[in-house]
């Protein structure tokens, strides 16, 4: 065996290995990585060295502002606005409550760029109500932690920023306006799912439509939707960088928080921004380690590998899409959002990019392929946070959960065999060609 397999499987095998453990992903990854450089006789000090070149990236400053305008509107009195704003359009159907769970996810998902946020703050709220409407609460947990997985992929999403910037510098305005599409999509089969389940088991109907409630809660909710048109438009058009549009977001947020909707006050803003500090603390450390995991692949020349064996399985283009998909839906299972995209982006984008998928259209792939596995055991924290939030054992809640499953596969293969549901607006918006 050569010394470059030996530091390969060194790398690869410490890693799995330490994953199946439970070691925390953050040990593993720079564990992993000490092994490997250990191997190769190459200094420790170069670990140090790659960590913080990770980091050194003007894009990434985008991560933290997203971050902080999630939580100061997730915690500013929105949810409810934008629950009337769905119920106004979507309460009249046959599960019309289900159907509001999957629409709100959207709105808010624009807002929150987080499934475990809009999990823990929307379905806190949803989830009772629709049990005492009649629905089973394993069902309402369920509809509420598929759809959280919508905001994933509806601009701003900080995981897209992460995925721009460990794939080479893509355009994170290109990343934002891929999203739109499959998220819509996502959201068409899981109502799809919703009202198939709902004609079976006769859940109730809402209100009828009606187009002066609907007008109604469209001026209530403007404040909250104008944070996108901020951080979208503004990116879109070219006014501003996604970092200086994610700045001027946080200063909106605060002050439509604060002086608008008025459900955060001055005193909650130390523990809403300590909050932010958690989760940022979390998302640096792991791109900080997964640089220097992803030098060790580079020098390695792991990518250059997994194309050649992929490959080799099959000469199809359909056969490795989906091969590539399985690995994703895979290390899901296993492994949190965030070091998926680290650490599998610079071995599988080659992969990709051989079989003619766009880099724009592959990073959506990699993020509804993550956000399945959020909801997918062992490591599924939306799955978890929705259990707790309902208050309903987590085994209930996967079995409810599976016809939804059936439905984000479909939206899944939709994006990865038809480029236009991601490349469409990026096309006609902003003329991208890549």
């Amino acid at each position: 065996m050569s010394p470059e397999a030996v530091s390969i499987l060194v790398l690869l095998g410490t890693f799995f290995l330490m994953i199946l453990l439970r070691f925390p992903i953050a040990y593993a990854v720079g564990l992993s990585t000490v092994f490997c450089l250990l191997s190769m006789g190459k200094s420790l000090v170069t670990l140090p060295q790659q960590m913080v070149k990770g980091t050194w990236s003007f894009s990434l400053m985008a991560v933290p502002f997203f971050i902080t305008m999630g939580v100061l509107m997730g915690s500013g009195g929105i949810s409810e606005k934008l629950i009337a704003l769905a119920n106004s359009l979507f309460g009249w159907m046959r599960g019309g409550l289900a159907q509001v769970n999957v629409w709100d996810s959207y709105f808010f998902g624009g807002i929150s760029g987080s499934a475990a946020a809009d999990t823990a703050s929307l379905g806190s709220i949803l989830i009772p109500i629709m049990v005492d409407q009649g629905y089973e609460a394993d069902f309402a947990t369920a509809i509420t932690i598929t759809s959280s997985c919508e905001g994933l992929l509806v601009p701003p999403s900080h995981n897209m920023v992460i995925y721009a910037t460990t794939a080479g510098g893509i355009s994170v305005g290109a990343l934002f306006m891929a999203g739109y599409l499959p998220g819509f999509l996502l959201a068409v089969c899981l109502m799809i799912g919703v009202y198939i389940i709902s004609l079976k088991r006769n859940y109730p109907k809402g209100e009828k439509f009606s187009l002066k409630n609907f007008g109604k809660q469209i001026i209530k909710s403007f404040w909250a939707l104008a944070a996108i048109l901020i951080v979208v438009v503004g990116v879109v058009i070219g006014l501003f960088t996604a970092t200086e549009s994610a700045a001027i977001a946080v200063v909106y947020s605060l002050f439509v928080s604060l002086y608008i909707y008025k459900g955060l006050k001055w005193k909650d803003l130390w523990g809403a921004f300590g909050e932010c500090v958690d989760t940022l603390s979390i998302v640096m450390i792991l791109i900080s380690i997964s640089a220097a995991f992803g030098y060790c692949l580079t020098i390695l020349h792991v990518p250059t590998h997994a194309v050649e064996f992929i490959t080799s399985i099959s000469s199809s283009p359909i056969v490795i899409a989906l091969l590539l998909n399985l690995i994703l839906l895979i290390l899901g299972c296993v492994m949190d959002m965030a070091p998926i995209i680290l650490i599998t982006t610079p071995i599988l984008l080659p992969v990709a990019q051989s079989i003619g998928i766009d880099p724009v259209q592959f990073g959506i792939m990699v993020v509804l392929n993550c956000g399945i596995g959020l909801l997918t055991p062992p490591v599924g924290s939306v799955l978890f946070i929705g259990s707790a939030v309902a208050k309903v054992p987590m085994e209930k809640v996967v079995k409810a959960t599976l016809p939804f499953y059936l439905c984000m596969v479909a939206a899944l293969l939709l994006v990865t065999f038809i480029p236009d549901v991601s490349l469409l607006l990026p096309r006609l918006l902003l003329g991208y060609g890549g």
